[in-house]
């Protein structure tokens, strides 16, 4: 029976460890669980759109880290509290074990010990005499069977207080031991938890950055697609513009040829034939630059036409309807109550001569051609193709009269350089900042179908101006006019002077710099740029390298190039403004920077 009741004590320990063990496999169970939450919350958006990656790896995160501690404590409280409660039973079944053995075995000892006192009496043949046992007299021994009794009864109850002490021990130091490690095991996966989050939400804010750093590639991407689709759009509409404007070119022609012989003019009906084969030639076929390429008017100016040819009809120059309609373009693109700004002309007798101050289109119409008649004549205009002479009747139209028979007067006629000098000269006059538009001309040109292939490019423009600087010297105005608050080397400040006077820096055909080498560095990057062994032409702009080292030291302006030698206008030679010379591929030449006038 004590063997019974023991491994029965054995059995609960041994439950009470499977129990512990239980406990530890299930708060591994709830580590593992949580890890592969923690791995299915960011793998599941690994292949989500970009736009939105980020909140749902951050909102993946935060839901994994607190379902991870919500388990772990779960999972620990449940073990700590089942290990309490089954080291409190095992305490009571070793208390009921210890009682019921030592009741068990004191019951047992009893009964030997009256056995064997009974045995002694009959082997003694004392069984005829009083039941009663005589009584040990005084200085005898006790009798064995007593002293084997107490002996006995010493030993069992010694033997259980010795069993119950060790199986205490035992459920104790197993108790304890579940609980440390029960502990142990909690605390463990608590740090292993804690760094499963923390790498998960370092993986999160890596991939919100990879999300934004996609989605921006992909705007930069959608943008750079959209820029070129922009630009194709508009080289498309480049090219039907061009095809429209060289038939509207024919129609023009073989309607003022019509009205010329109309006339009966033999001789204007030659130079409208000559007008009609180059404006076609051009319009169709256009040119090497930007100078001889041909714009078309707008729809506002077109739909002037009948008014046009009206007039021009009335005020006998019907030839010169084309150039009517590119004033008009130039002056107001077709559009307000004044479309050819004639109100401060001196045909206007019905408005105040200020600007716009015309309030009927056709009577504006009507006393520009009067006022585009007046300076052809004054200019003395041969033909439509008469294209030195045109200018000047047309940068008269821009300044007044008064220009033209100066500029015959002084320079024989028209200049770019000789309009400059008018210009400034009424500024100063008046006390204005600006008196007209110096290149009224060129943009009046650049939507006459006819004369574009019989005028000089804009690259004349600019050496016209630099020669009008020839012998200034300290670089006044030119260092000042860049921004610097004293002299400096001037070269390049002169270059981009002469540029903005001609109206190319805000057009973007030539950079404003004050270093030869960021002049350089312009060119290139666009392509528009030949080295020393290149012929140039006028007004390229030339860079030298003195010493032959890569140092870009100087820059002047092409005038022209002739047997083989390069012409130039250069700002600082010798702190002064001077002509110069250089055979073509000269070693102090570094290259030629090529504006697209």
């Amino acid at each position: 029976m004590a063997d019974i009741k023991t491994r029965d004590a054995v059995k609960g320990t041994i439950k009470t460890l499977d129990k512990a063990a239980i406990a530890g496999e299930r708060m591994k169970s709830a580590y593992a669980k949580t890890k592969d939450k923690a791995e299915q919350g960011y793998y599941a958006e690994e292949n989500s759109p970009t736009e939105y990656a980020s909140d749902k790896v951050s909102h993946a995160s935060g839901r994994i880290k607190d379902e991870g501690i919500h388990q772990f404590n779960k999972q620990g409280q449940r073990s700590v509290t089942t290990t309490k409660e089954n080291i409190g039973r095992a305490k009571d079944k070793i208390a009921e074990f210890k009682t019921k053995r030592a009741i068990k075995a004191a019951e047992q000892k009893k009964t030997q010990a009256v056995a064997g006192q009974n045995g002694s009496l009959i082997r003694n043949g004392a069984a005829s005499r009083s039941p009663v046992p005589d009584v040990p007299k005084q200085g005898e021994m006790p009798q064995t069977g007593a002293n084997q009794l107490i002996k006995t009864r010493r030993q069992g109850k010694k033997t259980i207080k010795t069993t119950a002490r060790n199986a205490e021990k035992t459920v104790k130091t197993t108790a304890k031991g579940t609980v440390k490690a029960t502990e142990k095991g909690v605390k463990t996966a608590g740090a292993t938890s804690k760094t499963a989050i923390k790498t998960t939400e370092q993986t999160a804010k890596a991939a919100q950055k990879t999300a934004k750093a996609s989605a921006k590639a992909a705007q930069k991407t959608a943008q750079t697609a959209k820029a070129t689709a922009k630009a194709t759009a508009e080289a498309t509409k480049v090219t039907v513009r061009a095809t429209i404007a060289a038939v509207k070119a024919i129609i023009a022609g073989t309607k003022a040829l019509i009205s010329a012989l109309i006339a009966g003019g033999w001789v204007a009906i030659v130079i409208i034939l000559i007008v009609v084969l180059l404006g076609c030639a051009v319009s169709l076929f256009g040119g090497g630059s930007e100078s001889t390429s041909y714009t078309p008017v707008s729809a506002e100016v077109e739909s002037y036409t009948p008014l046009i040819q009206k007039y021009a009809k009335q005020y006998g120059i019907p030839e010169y309807m084309e150039l009517i309609k590119a004033v008009m373009m130039q002056e107001s693109g077709g559009k307000g109550s004044d479309p050819m700004q004639a109100a401060e002309g001196s045909f206007n007798k019905k408005y105040p001569h200020e600007p716009n101050g015309i309030k009927d289109p056709e009577y504006s119409i009507e006393c520009g051609v009067q006022e585009l008649k007046s300076a052809l004549i004054s200019a003395e205009v041969e033909n439509p193709i008469d294209m030195e002479r045109i200018k000047l009747a047309l940068q008269g139209y821009n300044f007044g009269n008064g220009y033209i028979s100066w500029a015959k007067t002084n320079y024989g006629g028209y200049s770019y350089a000789n309009a400059v000098e008018f210009s400034a000269m009424q500024a100063a006059r008046l006390g204005w900042e600006k008196y007209g538009d110096t290149q009224y001309p060129a943009h009046v040109l650049r939507y006459y179908p006819y004369g574009r292939a019989f005028t000089s490019g804009g690259n004349q423009a600019i050496v016209e101006v630099a020669l009008t600087q020839l012998g200034n010297e300290g670089g006044q105005p030119y260092w000042s006019w860049y921004g610097f608050d004293g002299r400096v080397e001037w070269c390049a400040c002169f270059a981009s002077w002469c540029a903005d006077q001609c109206g190319y820096l805000e057009s973007g055909i030539i950079p404003k710099f004050s270093l030869c080498s960021d002049g350089v560095d312009w060119f290139k990057g666009r392509g528009q740029w030949q080295d020393k062994n290149y012929e140039p032409q006028a007004g390229d702009l030339i860079f030298f390298d003195w010493g032959n080292d890569g140092s870009i030291d100087h820059v002047g302006i092409v005038e022209k190039c002739e047997n083989g030698t390069v012409y130039t206008v250069e700002g600082n030679s010798g702190d002064a403004c001077r002509q110069q010379s250089y055979p073509v591929g000269s070693s102090s030449i570094y290259g030629y920077g090529l504006p697209a006038y």
